[in-house]
């Protein structure tokens, strides 16, 4: 008997070739039991009818991608690098257009948050420097003038 919350994520099972999704088992939260890949096969009739060369399976962990699920109009698997790939709907199209497959926008908004915070510590470094520059130019300035006044140039 399960007495355990469990969080189990989804499972996507593609072709490899393609990288089209077979099967995509949602993600399970409560007293749920992981299933092995062989119990899937068994389960589902779009597995066990396939060579079993002929699919792969990635699984994430509970919650992974959440929001690009809930707002994409299609995924699939890039065979390459085995990562998932969204397609997103456009707001300002009335017709229906063809998929247009990306990296999970979930991660472009994260690597551009990062990218973000690091272009703000080399300005703020830039800036430093800057004024570190002014102040070093203008005590240099100042020990200048001294000279000049001391030899009564000025």
């Amino acid at each position: 008997m399960l007495n355990l919350i469990n969080e189990i994520g989804r499972k996507i099972y593609f072709d490899v070739i393609s990288g089209d999704v077979i099967v995509s088992i949602p993600e399970r939260l409560g007293y749920v039991k992981e299933t092995t890949i062989e119990e899937d096969i068994g389960r589902y009739t779009a597995l066990s009818e396939r060579n079993r060369d002929t699919f792969d399976v990635i699984e994430l962990e509970y919650g992974q991608y959440a929001q690009d699920f809930a707002e994409c109009n299609g995924y699939r698997v890039n065979v390459e690098t085995k990562t998932l790939e969204f397609s997103y709907p456009d707001p300002n199209e009335t017709e229906p257009q063809e998929p247009v497959y990306q990296a999970p926008l979930s991660e472009q908004v994260a690597t551009l948050e990062q990218e973000k915070t690091i272009l703000q510590l080399a300005l703020a470094e830039t800036i430093e420097k800057q004024e570190l520059d002014k102040v070093s130019n203008q005590l240099a300035l100042a020990e200048l003038i001294e000279t000049l006044t001391l030899k009564g140039v000025l």
